[in-house]
């Protein structure tokens, strides 16, 4: 038998649901580091992009997940709803008031991989953070960037071209964006900076799990205190 629903239990997941002003001051400032990150990579994409793709047409794909981060790592670290969008859309806000060759149409870019790796979580029911939900979420992100681009800078592109840079695209959201952005939250978690967030306190559990195993009395304690 499933344990009954009370008031405070459901009270809580509303509250796991709902923003908190450090969640919006944390995702603020994590989108607009990864805009940053935008802002650099769009300077040095140019050349790496024209070789990939002078190699395979389509394959350039491969390398832009770097701005599929934004999404990914934002909700990683808030876990929240909308905080892929959310993230996402700082990002390629920043990316645009730096300046770069795509204009306001960055802010539709950010819109649409921001939503493909909502879309993602939110199927998820916003309860898995692990690393294959990040790698989908990333994936999500890269179906996004590939539907845009083919429709906005690839449009009569032949369908080699159309199917390569789709794998590629999608495999790159799920690898950068996903997999290095599950990483990275991990990492500033190791840190302490995430102590205030889910992410963090994981992390701790985690190193308290390795470094000190229950055994005896603790271990009854630790069974009591799961159960209540």
């Amino acid at each position: 038998m499933t344990a009954p629903t009370t008031p405070k239990s459901a009270a809580r997941g509303v509250g796991r649901l709902r923003w908190r002003v450090v969640d919006i001051v944390v995702a603020s400032v994590v989108g607009v580091a990864v805009g940053l990150v935008f802002f650099a990579w769009n300077l040095t994409y140019n050349p790496i992009g024209s070789a990939l793709g002078a190699l395979l047409p389509g394959v350039q794909g491969s390398v832009h997940g770097v701005w599929l981060i934004g999404g990914v790592l934002t909700a990683l670290i808030v876990r929240k709803p909308g905080a892929a969008i959310y993230g996402e859309m700082v990002a390629a806000t920043v990316s645009a008031l730096f300046g770069n060759e795509w204009g306001p149409l960055t802010l539709l870019s950010g819109l649409v991989q921001g939503l493909g790796a909502e879309i993602v979580f939110a199927l998820l029911l916003y309860k898995a953070w692990g690393v294959v939900a990040a790698m989908l979420a990333g994936a999500g992100a890269g179906v996004g960037m590939v539907i845009l681009d083919l429709v906005l800078w690839y449009a009569g592109a032949g369908a080699l071209f159309a199917t390569v840079y789709a794998i590629s695209g999608i495999a790159s959201g799920a690898i950068i964006a996903g997999l290095l952005s599950w990483l990275a939250m991990r990492a500033l978690a190791r840190t302490g900076a995430l102590d205030r967030f889910a992410a963090g306190r994981e992390r701790g559990d985690d190193d308290e799990d390795d470094d000190e195993p229950l055994t005896g009395a603790s271990a009854v304690d630790d069974e009591h205190a799961a159960t209540r």
